[in-house]
């Protein structure tokens, strides 16, 4: 047996799927942002006017949409281009990203403004408003815009004093300043984190809208083939396009999942660990099987719920372990799968149900996040359902369906 340091020095020098591991990393800003042009445009027209006519407005815009949406990534990308062309016009604009769940107080982000503008503040205890026009002073000796993004603005709502949150909305009340310098972009999850504020201050907050939907499962797999492909977090060859497809379907919008595209990648970057783990040099379907049990928060919850299915979508599950055991691929035409649930239905004497009925078992399965689904498409024949476990099949999953479906058929003969 290889000691444990030859272990280790075989798990640090092996073969490994990734070349840039970092373009997988949540922080990472990627030259593209598939299926976001249309916010970066949104975005681009709300602060053209401080690159036409700067110090006339502030301009304040809201982001909003759900968790793994693009929104952080997205006012990142847009700040890091508008001021690279803002310079080549020879202006100043800055733009500074603050989260406020981290900086979770108004001195704390007055604070992180100062140290990412490499301001000193003095250490005698200033007030807000002291500080701010530190910070004005600052900008407007060096003519600087600046573009303030507020990261999980909802958290700072929900936690701020209003005095505090009013001062930091309506800061040109408080300089009386002519030329306006600072502009935001307050990021939200929910519009209803709004609902508490005073009118006075939400009139200030919600200009502009720019909404963040989730994504589809073709969404999904252009932003994976983008990270794979382009910013070359995996070798070439390393992940195939049906592994690409499975994870895509699992959190696609449109198939069910949240549409969340930072779970999407850390499955994409888990699995490929699985696979380097197991010295494989692809990424299969099995692999990111396993980084989805592993990630999946819900999936826990799944497998508790399985308890609750009746019989025949028990069988409609055993059919598809079946086909997985039999054939060693990951999707099966409905019609395989139909064919598969009647044969052993009748094995276990237990009347197969028509097709309708198995379609809503299919459907109900799916929605439960217990199997993936999704259209055929280049090389097969006509259009069908293609279905999959969207779990590893292993011998504890194969016993507890197997076991639910002895004591299903048991309370059913004792009736």
């Amino acid at each position: 047996m290889d000691s444990l340091k030859d272990v280790i020095e075989d798990a640090i020098h092996g073969t490994t799927v990734f070349e840039r591991i970092n373009a997988l990393n949540p922080d990472y800003i990627p030259k593209n942002l598939p299926h976001r042009e249309i916010q970066i445009r949104e975005l681009t027209v709300n602060f053209r006017d401080i690159l036409i006519n700067p110090g006339s407005t502030s301009v304040r815009v809201v982001i909003t949409g759900k968790t793994g949406t693009g929104k952080t990534v997205t006012a990142k990308k847009f700040g890091e281009i508008f001021s690279e062309i803002a310079k080549e016009k020879g202006l100043k604009i800055f733009y500074l990203h603050i989260n406020c769940h981290r900086q979770r107080t108004l001195y704390l982000i007055l604070m992180e403004i100062a140290r990412q503008l490499n301001l000193q503040i003095p250490n005698r205890g200033l007030s807000s408003q002291e500080t701010f026009k530190l910070i004005y002073d600052y900008l407007d000796k060096r003519n600087i815009q600046l573009i303030l993004a507020l990261d999980e603005f909802d958290y700072f709502i929900s936690t701020s004093p209003v005095e505090d949150i009013y001062f930091l909305v309506r800061i040109y009340d408080e300089l009386n300043a002519l030329v306006k310098r600072i502009h935001y972009i307050f990021i939200l999850r929910e519009m209803s984190s709004l609902a508490s504020l005073d009118k006075s201050i939400k009139d200030h907050v919600i200009k502009n809208i720019i909404e963040f939907h989730p994504y589809t499962s073709s969404d999904l797999f252009d932003i994976l083939d983008d990270r794979i492909k382009t910013e070359k977090a995996f070798r070439e060859g390393a992940v195939p396009e049906e592994t690409i497809k499975f994870i895509a379907d699992i959190y696609g919008v449109d198939k069910g999942g949240n549409g969340n595209a930072r779970l999407a990648i850390e499955t994409l970057e888990l699995a490929g660990k699985i696979a380097d783990t197991e010295g494989s040099p692809q990424v299969s379907i099995d692999h990111a099987k396993k980084a989805n049990s592993k990630i999946n928060p819900e999936l826990s919850i799944i497998i508790d719920t399985i308890k609750d299915l009746d019989l025949h979508q028990l069988l409609v599950v055993k059919a598809i372990m079946n086909l997985h055991k039999k054939e060693g691929v990951d999707f099966f035409p409905m019609g395989r799968v139909e064919e598969e649930y009647n044969l052993v239905s009748r094995e276990l004497g237990a009347p197969p149900r028509k097709h309708t009925q198995l379609f809503e078992y299919i459907r109900k399965l799916k929605l439960m996040g217990l199997i993936v689904a999704r259209q055929s498409g280049k090389g097969m024949r006509g259009r069908t359902t293609l279905i999959s476990l969207s779990v590893p099949l292993s011998t504890e999953f194969e016993d507890l369906i197997n076991n639910e479906i002895r004591d299903k058929l048991l309370q059913q003969n004792n009736y």
